[in-house]
């Protein structure tokens, strides 16, 4: 125990999460962020002068930088492994099976594929696709269970909420195929979507439903890309959220000295 503290005391720590705040940047089909004081300091003195203040929130669990749970699409009405979503679902329990309360606190090695970097580039245009060979040329190794980001660039406008929704840069389906073939735990970037938009989401289909993946969104890799920190260890995790189809997400990455 006394060399994991030792450790941890040395390592350098990367939080990869996005800020919340009102007018922050959501996918227009889930809800935005909603954010305020449900009381002020002064609204209620105690005695001797003592106040404090409260807050509420309220957010889609989609929203925000998150982790997608593998019962979060369907294709032909089943989800991951065959399972009939209508007869698994309903408006007040959610999801019977594979929603995000069964995903297990994440520690898995990460890999950082900065796409960005390798094509010269500070951001991605909106309308690059990652393809196989892009994923071969950031040159790192890629094991099974594995968390694997790629950074596009995006992260860097997540104050600019109208610009970064509007980010299209990420993988079609042969991309995720690549992915899916090193049997990786989840794929992440920082986009609000992962897989190029527009598109019908085959992205989503072919890593949740057809491959048991993980995808993790709207991640801030800024920081590591500028480290060239391109592997560590990476610690998420998800609320559990009985369920929920997905959950916000703090990921780190750390990296011992």
């Amino acid at each position: 125990m006394a060399n994991v503290f030792g450790e941890l005391q040395n390592a350098r720590v990367y939080d990869l999460g996005q800020p919340y705040f009102t007018g922050m940047p959501h996918y227009p089909t889930h809800p935005p962020f909603l954010f305020g004081l449900t009381k002020k300091h002064g609204d209620v003195v105690l005695e001797g002068g003592v106040s404090s203040s409260a807050d509420a929130m309220a957010l889609g669990t989609h929203v925000g930088t998150h982790i997608d749970a593998l019962c979060h699409f369907s294709c032909g009405g089943k989800i991951h492994g065959g399972v009939d979503a209508a007869s698994n679902q309903s408006h007040t329990a959610g999801m019977n099976l594979l929603s995000v309360d069964t995903i297990a606190p994440i520690l898995r090695r990460g890999v950082l594929l900065d796409i960005a970097g390798n094509q010269g580039q500070d951001v991605l245009s909106p309308d690059f696709c990652i393809r196989p060979e892009h994923l071969e040329r950031a040159g790192q190794r890629i094991g099974r269970g594995d968390v694997v980001l790629l950074r596009t660039g995006w992260g860097a406008v997540w104050e600019d909420a109208a610009r970064y929704v509007a980010a299209g840069p990420g993988p079609e389906r042969a991309g995720a195929e690549w992915l899916s073939s090193r049997g990786i735990f989840a794929a992440g970037s920082d986009t609000v979507a992962f897989e190029k938009v527009p598109s019908g989401m085959a992205v989503h289909v072919h890593l949740l439903v057809e491959s048991g993946i993980h995808i993790i969104e709207a991640l801030n890799l800024e920081q590591l890309a500028a480290d060239r920190v391109y592997e560590f260890l990476f610690v998420g995790i998800p609320m559990k959220i009985r369920g929920a189809t997905g959950s916000p997400l703090r990921p780190l990455a750390i990296v011992s000295a």
